[in-house]
């Protein structure tokens, strides 16, 4: 898979979305800093969310249309208002564009709307997003991927088989570059609703890429999800969580985001490969074995003792295997204190 030319995929180190979501608060200056940010914290993509209150649910005071939740940061909020403060304006799109851009980020975003698809495909955007919540929308889904650009798509709430119907939308209409990513939609999420082990099998499952869009505080989860195999990160990220926000509580500041994108490399670079034995790294820490020398000076022809050979540093000696039958054999010649012991030392003779 590829985003504007960016290999995405296991050998690859992860790709890391710094998801803007509200919280540029309103404005397009914060938004612009957003971008800054997640450009000098060493992020690849940066993303947006594509809607307006309309598109998403109806200006009315009925109850279903409010937040009931006492668990949910928006509670006692009615869903047109919250998705209102949410939105980015879409005359803000060029000019976020742009400046990721000239910041030599990726810039996409998740439609929650055909005409916002083609507002995204006007734009270039070199990669589409479906949030969790849309992935049982499988016309949009089917119609974001007939762009032919690569979809992206979160699975939070979806059960197995929901997941396998986005799967199959999106190839059944020609998505060729397909990543689903593990998600928890709750927020802020806890990390022990996060079942990262989870990441494998669906790569095994659906066969595609697959990664992570996380709404837990910190970057553990990030790290973990990558051990498992996650080639994806998207965390929300804000200027500061103290400066408020839709999803500031939940969303890394601008020096975590650097942290994630340092540690999830660093993680990425020690997943390796099945490998037993030293490694180039380890060849002086060889000579800081345990080995066998002589600590006394022993005439030839001395029946050793544990008085006269001991385990010890440095590894230029038999190994500490050995010990018992070097104990018990007789030198063959005079041998001085410090001398590590060798087979031509002593009468032994070394296991055929």
């Amino acid at each position: 898979m590829r985003i504007a030319n960016r290999p995405i995929g296991l050998a690859e180190r992860p790709y890391i979305i710094a998801e803007m979501s509200g919280n540029h608060d309103g404005s397009l200056e914060t938004a612009l800093q957003i971008v800054d940010a997640a450009a000098e914290a060493g992020a690849d993509a940066v993303k947006l969310q594509t809607f307006t209150a309309d598109s998403m649910t109806l200006d009315i005071d009925h109850p279903d249309f409010v937040i009931s939740n006492p668990d949910s940061l928006w509670v006692g909020r009615r869903l047109h208002d919250l998705y209102e403060e949410a939105h980015t304006p879409w005359d803000w799109h060029a000019p976020i564009f742009a400046r990721a851009a000239e910041r030599g980020l990726a810039c996409f975003s998740s439609p929650f709307s055909e005409e916002a698809v083609d507002f995204l495909v006007d734009l270039g955007v070199p990669a589409l997003k479906i949030a969790s919540l849309e992935n049982v929308d499988l016309p949009l889904i089917r119609y974001s991927a007939a762009t032919g650009l690569p979809l992206i798509i979160s699975t939070g709430l979806a059960t197995e088989d929901e997941v396998a119907a986005a799967v199959d939308a999106a190839r059944s209409a020609g998505c060729t570059q397909l990543a689903i990513l593990k998600c928890t939609a709750s927020y802020p999420a806890d990390p022990t609703q996060s079942h990262v082990r989870t990441i494998p099998d669906m790569r095994e499952r659906f066969g595609c890429e697959v990664g992570l869009s996380d709404h837990t505080m910190g970057i553990g989860v990030p790290l973990a999800a990558i051990a498992m195999g996650a080639v994806i990160v998207e965390k929300h990220v804000t200027l500061s969580r103290a400066g408020g926000g839709v999803d500031a509580a939940f969303s890394l500041e601008p020096h975590e985001l650097a942290a994630l994108v340092t540690e999830s490399e660093r993680a990425h670079q020690a997943l390796g490969e099945v490998h037993y034995g030293p490694v180039a790294g380890e060849a002086g820490a060889l000579l800081r074995r345990r080995s066998l020398y002589f600590v006394e000076d022993v005439p030839a022809g001395t029946t050793l003792t544990a008085s006269q050979v001991r385990r010890i540093r440095p590894g230029k000696g038999l190994s500490p295997k050995y010990y018992e039958r070097v104990l018990g054999s007789r030198t063959r010649t005079d041998v001085s204190r410090g001398t590590p012991v060798s087979w031509d030392l002593i009468d032994a003779e070394p296991e055929a």
